[in-house]
């Protein structure tokens, strides 16, 4: 069993920057791909940004050269650093773990407002 608490959300201008974390437990959390998805109001979920066990990464294309995803295997976390941000970037922020399809989890959520 792994529990996901992100934290790090807030109100930030237009232009503005935050670093939303992950605190994972449990076991084998280095053998997790873990992602990022947001939920703007009436949108559906979406992927922001995968990290895999490996450390490969990929990013949405709305958020190519603004974020980026890092771990830290040794501390269990994983960090979604925002640069530059949007109003559109506005959302509710999830982490997810997945190892396998018995092994999939999320957080609960953290919500970033982008506003001047």
């Amino acid at each position: 069993q792994v529990q996901l608490v992100e934290s790090g959300g807030g109100l930030v201008q237009p232009g503005g920057s935050l670093r939303l974390s992950c605190a994972a437990s449990g076991r084998m959390f280095s053998t997790y791909n873990m992602d990022w998805y947001r939920q703007a109001p009436r949108e559906q979920r979406e992927l922001v940004a995968v990290i895999t066990s490996g450390g490969n990464t990929n990013y949405a294309d709305s958020v190519k050269g603004r974020f980026t995803i890092s771990r830290d295997n040794v501390k269990k976390m994983v960090y979604l650093q925002m640069n530059n941000l949007k109003p559109e970037d506005t959302a509710v922020y999830y982490c997810h773990g997945k190892r396998n399809i018995q092994n999939d989890y999320w957080g609960q959520g953290t919500q970033v407002t982008v506003s001047s």
